[in-house]
């Protein structure tokens, strides 16, 4: 795991823990911390920025980047974050109060954080965990959602809303584009974890079955995560990953589908091999 993976994971566990904490100056730059642990490219780590150059959200390439937005000056930093922690903590749930709707809260504190940009990095990562914090709190524990994971497999939407949202007033696109995302991020979570039922039931089924080869392959494409390995597993590929003869792979390749580990699909030099996590 890389530095920066595992700063965002102790982000995480860290929020799942005390989801239900008010939210803080304090608890902002320890999350900065934690997510740019080791860095040395940064001057200013777990406080809000202070350069005084324009904070600038860009995309595309560095001779030619889109500017989405400009956030507020370093100098108006302690000021716009007591605002916005205040906000957030007042829509919190709380006894005897409506607090706003999950999805609304949430989708408002992620564009309000970004929008001003208080850390000189990592601005995009802390604001998808603390709308992941702001459900927690409205749904009254921690949830298990891929914001961060479905943002990333579109980021030209991502970013083309937050352009939108920071040329207007009017918010309610971005928070259409919010609620969709949620949406199929929460969907994306149903898949995964069905995936990793599967897949401890098909490792169960098979303990002690399988050979070094055939168990560093079923690794190999557990590893690919329930889109699959692209274009199957050939078996060209599961040389490629063992460096065992062909006739080896063929025997290791009928092994696995007669035991159910795997399935066939095609024919001579179209065969492909998948997982077989129908069976439990």
């Amino acid at each position: 795991m890389s530095a920066a993976e595992q700063g965002i994971a102790e982000v995480m566990v860290d929020l799942y823990r005390g989801f239900d904490a008010p939210l803080s100056h304090t608890l902002l730059f320890e999350l900065h911390n934690m997510l740019t642990n080791g860095r040395r490219d940064l001057n200013d780590i777990g406080r809000y920025r202070t350069h005084t150059d324009p904070m600038q959200i860009v995309s595309g390439a560095i001779y030619a980047p889109k500017v989405h937005f400009e956030a507020p000056p370093s100098s108006q930093m302690m000021t716009e974050m007591e605002q916005f922690i205040a906000w957030f903590n007042d829509t919190a749930p709380m006894v005897g109060k409506t607090p706003l709707p999950a999805l609304l809260r949430a989708g408002i504190a992620h564009l309000y954080f970004v929008s001003i940009h208080p850390f000189e990095d990592g601005n995009g990562r802390i604001g998808r965990a603390l709308a992941e914090k702001a459900l927690a709190q409205c749904v009254g524990q921690p949830t298990l959602i891929a914001i961060a994971y479905t943002i990333e497999r579109n980021k030209k939407a991502y970013y083309t809303a937050l352009e939108q949202a920071n040329r207007r007033n009017q918010i309610t696109p971005w928070l259409v584009y919010f609620v969709d995302m949620v949406l199929t991020a929460q969907r994306y979570t149903a898949t995964w974890i069905e995936f990793l039922i599967s897949k401890a039931k098909l490792y169960e089924r098979l303990r002690g079955q399988l050979n070094p080869r055939q168990e560093k392959v079923v690794a190999r494409l557990f590893r690919e995560g329930p889109e699959g390995f692209i274009g199957g597993l050939s078996a060209e590929k599961y040389i490629g990953i063992t460096s065992a003869p062909r006739a080896t792979v063929t025997r290791d390749l009928q092994d696995l589908v007669s035991k159910g580990a795997l399935l066939r699909q095609g024919e001579r030099k179209h065969t492909r091999y998948l997982l077989n996590l129908e069976v439990n």
